[in-house]
């Protein structure tokens, strides 16, 4: 299959989506609510940076057809400004609630939970659609990544039934990162000219034609869980234009720091 620029950066947006959320997700090595949990939430962000290297490297050799450059997977994560990341707004948002006054307030575990929740059940279906991609290598990434997006769903799921059905104060704090997030899924159902061409090549699927799946699974397991589905509202967000949150450049720095003081380091 002869690689384009639609292609390529098809790829991109999937990996930025995995390694943005694993880089999330690690916050909380070391900090999370129980020792359980936390090395639950290490094991998740392990597997989307897994995801993420393996697109990469897909990348690289897309990109290398297509302009004669050699790229490797530490290039895209470590060597890339933030205009040029492509991930959804979702996936960068920190893990405190919308009520909290600065970046540095507490992390809110729901926040945790909600995101990777709206992330896992999205995820379970595209990685299933692109198990039959024309594209041969983005076809076993995805029978790869499916069974771990799975276990996430399964985590995020059952946790978040026991937030909502628990306390009075787990139940409102769910129900708050809900408000808050689902706002954001907005951006991830609005299809655009590189979701139709792939999918127009066989490559991939748009993810609006996902929506009715990923909604029948947030509608039963709200319902489980006695919470109310808040309405999405008009507003999108444009991080897989390049437009992030401003939470976007402090997310980078941490994550390229090391990379970028000394370059071509190895260990």
């Amino acid at each position: 299959m002869k690689p384009t620029q639609e292609h390529l950066s098809y790829l991109l947006r999937l990996a930025d989506n995995a390694l943005i959320l694993g880089q999330r997700n690690a916050e909380w090595c070391g900090h999370g609510p129980v020792l359980e949990e936390d090395i639950a939430l290490s094991n998740i962000s392990l597997d989307l940076i897994g995801q993420a290297r393996l697109l990469y490297t897909h990348a690289a050799a897309l990109e290398g057809e297509l302009t004669g450059k050699a790229k490797t997977e530490d290039d895209y994560a470590y060597l890339r400004d933030e205009p040029a990341f492509r991930n959804w707004t979702l996936v960068e948002l920190p893990h405190f609630g919308p009520t909290a006054g600065s970046s540095a307030a507490d992390r809110d575990y729901a926040v945790t939970i909600v995101r990777n929740f709206l992330y896992s059940a999205l995820m379970v279906e595209l990685w299933q659609a692109l198990t039959v991609s024309a594209d041969a290598e983005l076809a076993a990434i995805a029978a790869k990544s499916i069974k771990e997006a799975h276990y996430h769903l399964h985590h995020a799921r059952d946790w978040l039934i026991r937030f909502g059905d628990g306390t009075a104060e787990s139940h409102q704090r769910a129900q708050a990162a809900l408000a808050y997030l689902v706002p954001y899924t907005n951006e991830i159902f609005a299809s655009d000219e590189i979701e139709m061409a792939v999918a127009d090549r066989g490559i991939a699927v748009t993810t609006e034609s996902l929506k009715d799946a990923w909604q029948a699974v947030v509608n039963e397991t709200l319902e489980q869980a006695t919470l109310e589905a808040p309405a999405a509202g008009g507003f999108i967000s444009t991080g897989k234009f390049g437009v992030h949150s401003e939470h976007m450049s402090y997310l980078l720095a941490e994550m390229q720091g090391l990379a970028r003081l000394h370059p071509g380091a190895t260990w």
